[in-house]
């Protein structure tokens, strides 16, 4: 399709080396890179991401989802997730852009829109929080349109919210319309774990039952347990310990901290527990793994995207 061609060339000229590079278009970020990457760890937020070029794959738990142009993501929860750029090289690099849902915009669309044509209500959608879609050329050409105005700047503040609202008129009329709505409703399934996931966010470095977390999403305990491993593809615990395990590293990498201290700024009491389960989630001690993330920051790509 030549949109994506156009699509490339856009992100192309507005990324002139590797990273991720936030745009004067809110929520809209360009990422680009020029080679394979390794493997790294992040909080996905609920998000359109759309490949132009190159192919990247995306690990929920012990789910993998890889995709590439043509094809796009859409995140609908907050989930820690694994991701790299499998397909790049400085002739064809990756490229990409990230739109974090407004959830606000669709909502009002939700509201305003005629209801959906049959086919649409009846299409089987996914039931993970990630799911990928073909992208078509209405889709393509919305995104087209939106990354064109960063060549006419002063055109933003009038035109990117229009051309933003027709991107996402798109999704709600594509095959994950089912999930944006259920993503809106109040006391549907993916809200309420919404809720325990929300919860777990503010509550990771504190001990928890799962009774609480329940109660929280207004859930009974059985029911949270079904619907939140079905939407994360992991449990309230081992959510937990993801998010607990990447603030750690976080800490260690951008404060400077020992990972003993880091260990306990998360919740930790045991440090050999801490330094275990972390060398399992990113193949190698703590020291080791940010000596590493130091002196090869380049060979790291951002995991969302």
């Amino acid at each position: 399709m030549h949109q994506l061609q156009t699509l490339a060339d856009i992100i192309a000229r507005h990324t002139e080396s590797d990273g991720v590079f936030a745009t004067e278009i809110p929520r809209l970020s360009l990422v680009r890179m020029s080679k394979r990457t390794e493997p790294m760890q992040g909080v996905q937020h609920p998000s359109l991401c759309l490949i132009a070029q190159g192919t990247k794959q995306v690990l929920l738990a012990d789910e993998v989802f890889e995709y590439g142009p043509a094809r796009h993501l859409i995140a609908s929860a907050d989930l820690p997730i694994t991701g790299q750029v499998i397909e790049a090289s400085p002739e064809e690099p990756y490229l990409s852009i990230k739109l974090d849902l407004d959830l606000s915009v669709l909502g009002a669309m939700m509201i305003e829109m005629p209801p959906a044509p049959e086919t649409f209500t009846t299409a089987k959608t996914c039931g993970k929080a990630i799911c990928l879609s073909r992208t078509d050329p209405q889709l393509l050409e919305a995104a087209v349109r939106l990354l064109r105005l960063l060549d006419t700047p002063d055109d933003i503040p009038f035109l990117a919210p229009l051309a933003e609202k027709e991107l996402l008129y798109r999704l709600m009329r594509g095959d994950q319309a089912k999930k944006l709505h259920r993503m809106l409703m109040p006391e549907s399934r993916l809200q309420q774990v919404n809720r325990a996931i929300a919860w777990i966010r503010q509550n990771y470095a504190k001990p928890f039952s799962v009774d609480r977390v329940a109660q929280e999403a207004r859930m009974s305990t059985s029911s949270l347990h079904e619907h939140f491993k079905e939407v994360t593809a992991m449990s309230p615990l081992q959510y937990q310990k993801q998010l607990r395990l990447q603030e750690a590293r976080r800490l260690i990498l951008s404060e400077a901290l020992d990972a003993a201290s880091a260990a306990h700024r998360v919740g930790y009491d045991s440090p050999s527990q801490f330094s275990r389960e972390y060398r399992r989630l990113f193949g190698a001690p703590p020291i080791q793994d940010v000596s590493r993330l130091k002196t090869e920051p380049a060979s790291f790509a951002p995991a969302s995207a």
